[in-house]
């Protein structure tokens, strides 16, 4: 079964925020801060194109259930230290 992502986001003080919605077999919910460096570093444009393409990344790694349900963006590359190069070239 191929999970839904559904991403909404909006304005913070040092960035944005995005409150990420993944049906899949159990329905998930995100909250995913990210910060002006964090969306330069990993490719800049639209941020909720971001954050479903990392979404997208994690998904193809581990299911929905096993993903954190509050953190930052950077915190992906910890986990997956390929992120940061992946991320920025899709």
């Amino acid at each position: 079964m191929t999970a839904a992502v559904e991403v909404t986001v909006r304005e913070a003080q040092d960035g944005w925020i995005a409150d990420v919605s993944v049906r899949g077999e159990r329905t998930t919910a995100h909250r995913v801060r990210v910060t002006r460096d964090e969306h330069a570093r990993y490719g800049d444009g639209d941020v909720t194109d971001l954050v479903s393409r990392s979404f997208a990344f994690l998904l193809a790694r581990e299911p929905n259930t096993s993903i954190l349900r509050d953190f930052s963006l950077g915190t992906i590359e910890r986990y997956f230290p390929e992120y940061a190069g992946e991320i920025s070239r899709r």
